[in-house]
């Protein structure tokens, strides 16, 4: 599935396309309104993600020409929450809004249902992730050690789930505070990964001290190993 993603803050549409392209999307990407009506008249994108408040050309402008040629799901993104404003969206031609700060979850989760919706092909993703005594329930965001539940924090559950779906790929922290932690990326230490790769170890690994799966790749970053 190809996504077109639009926006003037160059490190969210970094951290977009990080994570899009880690779910096996491929990933255009424009900076403004008159980018994004190019791509998309010139590719056949299955989704478009725009934002509000760009230069050369709005998302709201941008969005009425792309209907003008194509009825690609279209989500827009806006630092303002006023109703007026989507409502506004709506009338444009956009099939959902999201407003920043936003969850890279919750974008990923309505891509897929806009995807569904409009016929898109459904990602065949494992929704049970096994390996040896480490078990993740991906539907249920449940996470379990030998077979007893472990409560794990949101973050910790996304960079467990993003490690274990890509095993032996080394990540830097920097591309996993991209991925995890997104548009707030910028805001958090460097040193929140290792933090959450301690605790990770402490509930799923059977010996925290030598883990066997959860590992470090000295002087790059981690990766997870069958």
């Amino acid at each position: 599935m190809k996504i077109l993603v639009v926006d003037d803050e160059r490190l969210l549409v970094k951290g977009i396309k990080f994570n899009l392209e880690n779910d096996g999307y491929e990933v255009l990407t424009g900076a403004d309104g008159v980018e994004a009506v190019e791509i998309a008249a010139s590719e056949a994108v299955d989704l478009v993600v725009l934002d509000l408040m760009m230069p050369r050309m709005d998302g709201l402008e941008a969005c009425q020409k792309i209907r003008e040629f194509s009825d690609v799901p279209i989500i827009m993104l806006t630092a303002k929450a006023d109703d007026m404003d989507k409502l506004l969206g709506f009338e444009h031609g956009a099939d959902d809004y999201l407003t920043k700060p936003f969850n890279i979850l919750e974008l990923k989760a309505r891509i897929r249902a806009l995807l569904r919706r409009s016929g898109g092909r459904k990602e065949e993703r494992p929704a049970r992730l096994v390996c040896e005594n480490i078990t993740l329930d991906t539907d249920a965001r449940n996470a379990y050690n030998d077979g007893v539940l472990t409560d794990l924090t949101a973050k910790e559950f996304d960079l467990i789930e993003l490690l274990m779906r890509n095993p032996n790929r080394v990540y830097s922290r920097e591309a996993l505070l991209d991925a995890i932690w997104g548009y707030d990326a910028y805001r958090s230490d460097i040193r929140t990964v290792d933090v959450h790769i301690r605790r990770l170890r402490e509930k799923l690994e059977r010996d925290p001290a030598a883990p066997a799966h959860i590992l470090t790749k000295w002087g790059v970053g981690y990766y997870f190993k069958r």
